[in-house]
């Protein structure tokens, strides 16, 4: 069985939509990434959502990407005032990554910045946490806007591993979502 099949296969298996194919880079068409529900908890009453932030979770751009996206391809939205909670594990088992929210800002910074919120990153943004450690981001997504969920090992966010995260006034509830292709 090829890898294609066996990704058809997961995903059938685990109830995601039906892969398409999508231009790669290098120009090879593959699976895109699903986004699997169960990433994100919302509990209305608390006006908490908690997110799965797994970084590496496939190969695409050399495992440098958050749960299978890469360069802004998966956007989390919160509505302005809720508490987010992102529980990070690094599922890499080459590389050190850590996560942090900083400003939508290109280009692209090297290396770990200025978090966007209070407590918004791992521990160890430049080292990175190693294969399968993990910490906890807990913030208040006080301010509206768009930032980036941004590896501050240095290089890696530039090279691709970064997704988006909103914070809107106009939303009542989180949501999570493949990004349009070509979205600035």
């Amino acid at each position: 069985m090829n890898s294609w099949s066996v990704v058809c296969l997961v995903a059938v298996a685990v109830g995601a939509a039906s892969p398409v194919a999508v231009r790669a880079q290098g120009g090879t068409a593959g699976p895109a990434p699903a986004v699997d529900p169960s990433w994100l908890q919302v509990d209305t009453v608390t006006k908490t959502v908690t997110f799965q932030l797994v970084a590496g979770l496939t190969g695409l751009n050399g495992a440098l990407n958050f749960n299978g996206f890469r360069d802004g391809g998966l956007t989390l939205t919160v509505p302005v005032g809720w508490t987010v909670v992102m529980h990070f594990r690094n599922h890499d088992g080459m590389l050190p990554h850590s996560a942090e929210i900083i400003a939508d800002t290109h280009p692209l910074p090297t290396g770990p910045v200025a978090p966007a919120f209070p407590r918004a990153f791992t521990l160890r943004l430049d080292q990175g946490l190693i294969s399968e450690q993990t910490d906890d981001l807990r913030f208040i997504a006080d301010k509206g806007g768009s930032y980036l969920i941004f590896c501050g090992v240095p290089g890696h966010g530039a090279a691709g591993m970064w997704v988006r995260f909103e914070v809107s006034g106009s939303v009542q509830k989180p949501s999570l979502a493949a990004t349009p292709a070509g979205k600035p």
